[in-house]
């Protein structure tokens, strides 16, 4: 006959166990599932995930890669750019826009066939690029002139040039009329009204140098940017207050974050992938190996994959006084894509 102490060991224990099932598939570390090999030449820069198709657009010189997120393999490629960046996906499932840095421009093409239906003229090298669903509106950050071009999806124009605080990077939507952008050479981010089309605030980064990669927890209003420095700041998307600032690893330049499983990401050039759980004190769970150059990311939240992209690199050369600090060239058909996801 168990005893009133024996009975309440065995409650609390089985309390625990219950604790311990319930927390460790979000504690249970990533691992690299798979790589595929994509090939070509050229560089590259973000890629984005749409979990409904099935389908991950990878950014890669003056092309954009169409890639099975099932298999691996390349379906199809959006030809004849000059320098792609970013990829932004309507609600509708019908038009894709790439930001094409190097003509200026927003190519908009048909998600159904991949190709190009128009060219919107941006400013001066668009880069980060978002959809707000609020609004149907694309906007595209212009790194150069400091600005950011709103387009209309409906008549795939620009409706409106917005002036920014400085060099903008990477941009998320709110999902309920709110675009925000790291302003990377003034550590700061930003917040638009979507539907005003209008500055609405500026907020200070501490801590935290040269934001690049933003993430969003809409559920939550949090903001994750990651910074120089082996930081990533997390802040309250409403006030702009900065709340926390977890150590990952260095030379990040993509965020993401897992609504299902409150994880926030940030993919680092140094060679790893840091994993921050954002529901226990926003501390940092993980940083996996992944390989050197892979400092841009996409997440399925559907698979619970993360995708990165790097190559293999030649030898970095020589300084010159023209190139006081030189970057090594990629290998040509050594482009590829690393999976992470849990086993």
């Amino acid at each position: 006959m168990l005893t009133f102490r024996s009975r309440t060991i065995r409650r609390c224990a089985i309390s625990l166990a219950a604790v311990i099932t319930i927390s460790a598939p979000a504690q249970q570390p990533y691992q690299i599932v798979d790589h595929w090999s994509i090939g070509g030449t050229g560089g590259w820069d973000y890629l984005l995930a749409d979990s409904a198709a099935h389908l991950i657009y990878i950014t890669h010189g003056p092309r954009v890669e169409v890639v099975d997120s099932s298999s691996g393999k390349v379906v199809a490629a959006i030809t004849g750019m000059k320098g792609t960046h970013g990829v932004a996906l309507d609600d509708t499932g019908k038009y894709g826009y790439i930001s094409d840095g190097g003509s200026n421009s927003v190519v908009v093409f048909d998600r159904h066939n991949f190709q190009t239906v128009t060219t919107v003229p941006a400013g001066t090298n668009p880069d980060g690029i978002v959809f707000d669903p609020t609004t149907k509106t694309v906007w595209a950050f212009n790194g150069r002139s400091k600005n950011v071009t709103v387009i209309d999806t409906a008549t795939n124009q620009a409706v409106a040039t917005l002036d920014v605080p400085g060099k903008p990077e990477f941009p998320v939507a709110d999902g309920r009329g709110s675009v925000y952008d790291n302003i990377e050479s003034a550590n700061e981010i930003v917040r638009f009204d979507a539907r005003t089309k209008t500055l609405t605030a500026t907020w200070k980064l501490t801590d935290c140098d040269s934001p690049s990669g933003l993430a969003i927890d809409r559920a939550h209003h949090r903001l994750f940017a990651v910074c120089d420095g082996t930081k990533m700041a997390v802040l309250d998307a409403d006030t702009g207050k900065q709340i926390a600032s977890a150590d990952i690893g260095d030379g990040p330049d993509a965020a993401s974050f897992s609504t299902k499983r409150q994880l926030a990401f940030s993919s680092n050039g140094e060679g790893t992938l840091s994993v921050v759980d954002a529901a226990h004190g926003y501390r940092t769970i993980q940083n996996l190996p992944t390989a050197r150059g892979a400092r841009t990311m996409t997440y399925d939240d559907t698979t619970d994959r993360v995708y990165l992209v790097t190559a293999q690199f030649a030898p970095v050369p020589a300084p010159t006084a023209q190139a006081p600090h030189p970057r090594p060239s990629a290998l040509p058909d050594t482009f590829q894509v690393i999976v992470v996801g849990r086993k």
